[in-house]
């Protein structure tokens, strides 16, 4: 389960922005009468009823017929919103700028990713190595693909000379892919088109086929039916897909939902990773220059998160967190892998570590409080240096071939657009690359971190961004957002939507809720299973401090939280109603007892749990899922669910159930409203102009309902004139 956005606003003080006007007429809404079923589930004795059961069924007519209702429904209330399109407009406007992505080097070429502003999708361009940037021409444009945008590249990947490419594309934001094999000299496609390909990489093996993964196709519904079952195979180039190799999976008896193959970069091992949920993974070596060599184990449990990340002839070197919750690199000789064997190349620290390699030295990127440090290391585990940074903020990047003499590295924080900087390996000195021209005066903008206290007394830090000279009079629109699962860190990163949402007089807060990487391992297991609610009580400890030190009021707060995000929202709203405004749950995992049955969902039993592992797991799962906290008679915030039709991942039957729920229990006149992208998936892939509509009706939806007839900068420059 991927996290897919990093999407939030915040606002700043706007006095007078409400006048002693009459207030404008409220939008009325008038909530269909959902379908409901006799559908009662059995967990240890305990009857569950499922009335909205039947809005699962993602291929059913009446389903369809419901999303359009609900979609009829929701775009009415946003058409009479008076200042969206003034949202539209600026959202287009900021994010019409020359967007470009690092160069990296393939045969005798130099490949960049380009946006020209508005493009729905980034274009791949290439030149010459030995010849001019300027001579670049288009390598590949993915907005030829389909006219609207909705057909995205995936991941691409060159064979070892440079010669032939691989890359796969998703249609309509699905996690299935094709993966198509090109002459990048003719760019002519070569072979037929691989199909059914999910959750992969692509590894060259030498110049002659590469590995990839899938599952088999599922019974029933290829967005929604369960897929457990991954697989690796090989594609030996000039054969037909059904003869493609399995190299491992397809044991009945030993399931592994996630499986992947990489091949070092001198072609002589494929290390192959195992695993049963998103945390944790066995792994395996293979010996490529030996024919017909079978799988070493490196390691056969999954108590850890490991990887080769390198290797010298049969030295390896291996990152993992195997008895270091922060991660550690150390080295063995693949004649004899296994842990008791381990030697301590760059040894646990107190932060968190995010290792990379390039020009023969390893980049040891550190988060020190959810920011970034970066330590250069040679391959006899020698300090080099600690490289100096342009400033506090997240970097990305650091990784190259052996033979580069220099790297590229992207660095962003909250008010800064990423740039990218070109960094001499051997001197140790960085000069920018590339900064964009955009329409937004990072000056005039402030982050500050915090921390502040949870309900169990533990600290949690958090960013609170904004315009310089915000007064502090609780009358701030405000986003709160959070992720707080599966071991992903949240780190400062720049976004247009959040630049909007600032330049509105907006707060943009994030903090670090546990569940997340932040502080490795133990901090991720603090947030999962029978720990769970500790991430909800986190996240309102947060909104609780943004109140309390007069950043906002519960009548000017919203939060927000996409995918496991999207949990942590509808739990939040479910057990603290009062907290906050407006509530904004995307693509959220939302019935927790039965998450598991879909798709891939059941990997993500690390996290959760499941309502079928004990009575007192279902018991503690059903406490807070919110599709079964959602009371009759309760007054929840002015809602806005987003999902899109072709969420594969979490399936938009999560979202369905949810605002059925609440539409039928809703007390007072808060809205609540489902907004349901067709052609769209999870996330990833979503065209720009798409993205860009979205973001104007949430912003419209969430400024509107916290009592604003026009947008709140315009609202505070009428009040001074």
């Amino acid at each position: 389960m991927i996290k897919i956005f990093i999407p939030v606003f915040i606002a700043l003080a706007i006095i007078g922005c409400k006048t002693e006007e009459p207030k404008k007429e409220k939008i009325v809404v008038n909530y269909m009468n959902t379908k409901k079923v006799d559908t009662i589930d059995t967990y240890f004795g305990v009857e569950v009823k499922d009335p909205y059961r039947w809005l699962e069924d993602d291929r059913s007519a009446e389903t369809e017929a419901w999303v359009t209702a609900e979609n009829d429904l929701t775009f009415g209330y946003l058409d009479k919103i008076p200042f969206r399109e003034e949202l539209k407009e600026r959202l287009s406007s900021l994010w019409n700028y020359e967007k470009v992505g690092a160069p990296f080097k393939e045969g005798g070429y130099t490949y960049f990713y380009k946006n020209d502003g508005l493009q729905n999708q980034y274009v791949i361009y290439r030149y010459k190595t030995d010849e001019n940037a300027n001579t670049a021409e288009v390598f590949l444009d993915p907005n030829t693909f389909k006219e609207d945008g909705t057909i995205s590249l995936g991941n691409m990947s060159f064979s070892e000379d440079g010669n032939i490419v691989a890359y796969s594309i998703s249609e309509g934001g699905s996690d299935w892919r094709k993966v198509l094999v090109m002459n990048p000299e003719t760019k002519e496609i070569v072979e037929d088109t691989l199909i059914d390909v999910k959750f992969s990489g692509l590894s060259w093996r030498d110049n002659d086929g590469f590995y990839y993964s899938s599952y088999d196709k599922p019974e029933g519904s290829e967005l929604s039916a369960k897929t457990d079952q991954h697989k690796l195979f090989y594609h030996k180039l000039g054969t037909p897909q059904k003869e493609d190799q399995l190299i491992f999976g397809g044991i009945a008896l030993e399931k592994h939902r996630y499986v992947g193959g990489n091949v070092s970069e001198d072609n002589r091992y494929l290390q192959v990773t195992a695993s049963v949920s998103t945390s944790g993974n066995k792994l395996f070596l293979k010996d490529l220059s030996k024919p017909n060599s079978e799988f070493v184990t490196i390691l056969d449990h999954t108590d850890s998160d490991s990887y080769i990340i390198e290797n010298v002839g049969a030295k390896l070197y291996i990152v993992t967190n195997l008895d270091a919750p922060n991660k550690k690199i150390v080295t063995v000789d693949a004649s004899d892998p296994s842990p008791e064997n381990w030697v301590d190349f760059i040894p646990e620290t107190e932060h968190v570590l995010s290792p990379s390699t390039a020009g023969g030295f390893f980049f040891a990127e550190y988060m020190v409080d959810a920011v970034s440090k970066v330590i250069q290391y040679d391959y006899d585990g020698n300090l080099t240096r600690t490289i100096k940074l342009p400033g506090v903020g997240s970097v990305g990047g650091f990784y190259a071939k052996k033979e580069e003499k220099e790297v590229f590295y992207s660095f962003t924080n909250y008010v800064v657009p990423g740039s990218i900087y070109k960094y001499q390996i051997a001197e140790g000195t960085s000069e920018v690359f590339r900064k964009p021209k955009i329409d937004f005066n990072s000056d005039n903008f402030e982050s500050k971190q915090v921390f502040y206290t949870s309900k169990d007394g533990t600290k949690v830090p958090m960013i609170i961004t904004h315009k310089k000279g915000l007064a502090l009079n609780g009358k701030n629109p405000t986003i709160l957002y959070g992720y707080g699962g599966f071991n992903i860190s949240l780190t400062p990163s720049f976004s247009i939507t959040n630049a909007v949402w600032m330049e509105q007089g907006g707060v943009y807060a994030v903090p670090n809720l546990r569940g997340g990487g932040e502080y490795g391992k133990k901090w991720h297991n603090a947030g999962t299973k029978l720990q769970k609610q500790n991430v909800f009580d986190d996240f309102i400890a947060a909104a609780e401090y943004l109140i309390d030190t007069k950043y906002t009021s519960s009548d000017f707060l919203a939060i927000r939280g996409g995918s496991n995000g999207g949990l942590l929202v509808g739990a939040t709203m479910t057990q603290r109603p009062d907290l906050m405004k407006v509530a904004l749950p995307a693509v959220g995992v939302l019935d927790m007892l039965r998450y598991h049955t879909f798709t891939a969902g059941a990997g993500w039993a690390y996290d959760y749990g499941t309502s079928e592992d004990s009575k007192e797991m279902f018991e503690y799962m059903k406490g807070y899922s919110p599709v079964h906290n959602v009371t009759k008679g309760t007054q929840y915030p002015a809602t806005l669910i987003t999902t899109g039709d072709h969420d594969d991942r979490v399936v938009p039957a999560h979202s369905f159930k949810f605002a059925a729920e609440l539409q039928e229990k809703q007390s007072g006149d808060n809205p609540v409203l489902i907004r349901i992208e067709t052609d769209a998936g999870h996330g990833a892939g979503t065209p720009v102009t798409k993205t860009i509509e979205q973001y104007a009706d949430i912003f419209g939806f969430t400024f509107y309902n916290m009592g604003f007839d026009v947008l709140p900068e315009k609202a505070t420059k009428e009040v001074k004139k």
